[in-house]
């Protein structure tokens, strides 16, 4: 290359450099802070390529390894064989009104409330429903309080709303600080939102903690002179262990809202199909089921999947066998044991979050890399000095990345 071609390629890179930035400085934000749970997954994508898939132990993401039930197959062959005409066609923007009644149905058995279709929106996932309600309800400068350890994503629906996310801690078993939740409560906060069974900790809140919660909005709400909603995300609801059960929000406090999907317990996370509920004691809930409508539109989402929601339709209750679930806590759990880990044993969910041995979890989770087991650091949770395992892999993963676990444990011991 000749010296004038060369400074001509100086120049012009110079006029590029100095043009300003396009996308947005939030989104800039975002993206160099964005999810260990993705940079993670992305890093074992490499490591596969580089060693092989079956020399990689990759426990990073959620991602459901248990086939759907039958039942999802025979339901999506008979939503696929039997559509008609306008059956591929926009709906009402809350969904389905056959969909939201068989929706509705269930919900007053698992709620133990009356609760009817008109309280029900169908939307794209869990996601897509949080999403829903926090356009809904957030002005901007609104808080809304979650409990950390909490799903990172959590931040960035708030933020996408003009909301600010405050988290409080927990107590050391993961279950609700209601003294914490309390203090963090000021004129600002419009939400508490919670999430049961927890990712990351497993952690199930017992029907007493929910009622206790409850109550304290209530009398928050009446100092406060405004509403302040209990918002519970609960994709992990069917999944949970040892007889545990995941009590109604709807009893323990009226202006409660429900978010969910069927991502988890049919194993469809990206059919991106789930529902939002609104508790029929909401004070207002005329007003919020109107706003939630509209934001479901002007989100971008419109409705959810016409062909998922004919075929959810006929699957209420439905779930995979979660007995397999169980017997891979199991293994991760008593093999942790034996290498010296310390964890509270998840109550849901298929997540565990075991103590570091060090305070540095990101140095902690890179060692465990360098044995080709991938988790994420606590911290990316907001619960520094732990780390993620999701549990949700073949058995064969988990028996086999022991050694590498124990290995990594007598580094730091």
């Amino acid at each position: 290359m000749s010296l004038a071609q060369r400074l001509g390629k100086r120049e012009r890179f110079a006029k590029v450099s100095s043009i300003h930035m396009t996308i947005s400085k939030n989104i800039k934000v975002i993206q160099s802070g964005s999810s260990w749970i993705r940079k993670m997954f992305e890093e074992g994508t490499r490591l596969k390529a580089e060693h092989g898939a079956e020399k990689v132990y990759d426990f990073s993401l959620g991602n459901p390894n248990l086939e759907p039930p039958e039942k999802f197959r025979a339901s999506l062959m008979d939503a696929v064989m039997s559509s008609g005409m306008g059956d591929h066609g926009y709906m009402p923007n809350t969904g389905y009104p056959h969909v939201r009644k068989s929706v509705a149905e269930y919900l007053c058995e698992e709620q133990q409330t009356q609760i009817t279709e008109n309280e029900v929106i169908m939307t794209c996932g869990a996601a897509g429903a949080l999403n829903v309600i926090l356009k809904a309800i957030l002005d901007p400068g609104d808080e809304v309080i979650t409990l950390a350890p909490y799903f990172v994503e959590y931040s960035f629906y708030a933020s996408n709303h003009g909301g600010i996310l405050k988290t409080v801690p927990t107590k050391p078993d993961f279950d609700i600080d209601i003294d914490a939740v309390s203090a963090a409560i000021t004129q600002k906060t419009k939400a508490v939102l919670i999430n049961s069974p927890n990712n990351p900790t497993g952690q199930v809140y017992a029907k007493e903690r929910i009622n206790e919660l409850g109550t304290l909005l209530k009398d928050k709400g009446k100092k406060l002179t405004r509403t302040i909603y209990l918002i519970s995300d609960e994709p992990y609801r069917k999944i949970v262990y040892d007889g545990r059960k995941v009590p109604s929000i709807f009893n323990g406090y009226n202006d409660s809202i429900i978010a969910t999907s069927y991502s988890k317990d049919i194993s469809v996370p990206g059919e991106r199909i789930g529902y939002l509920a609104v508790n029929p004691e909401a004070a207002f809930k005329k007003d919020l089921l109107g706003g939630m409508a509209l934001a479901n539109r002007i989100l971008g989402f419109v409705n959810a999947p016409a062909l998922m929601q004919r075929v959810v339709a006929t699957l209420q209750g439905v779930s995979v066998d979660i007995s397999a679930y169980a017997r891979k806590r199991e293994i991760l759990c008593d093999g942790l044991a034996d290498c010296g880990y310390g964890f509270v044993k998840p109550a849901g969910a298929f997540y565990l979050f075991p103590r570091t041995p060090v305070i540095d979890d990101i140095k902690f989770v890179q060692a465990l890399q360098e044995e080709l087991i991938l988790t994420v650091p606590g911290s990316g949770f907001g619960g520094p000095g732990h780390f993620r395992i999701a549990f949700c892999v073949d058995d064969e993963t988990i028996i086999n990345a022991m050694p590498g676990f124990k290995r990594v444990m007598e580094k730091f011991i």
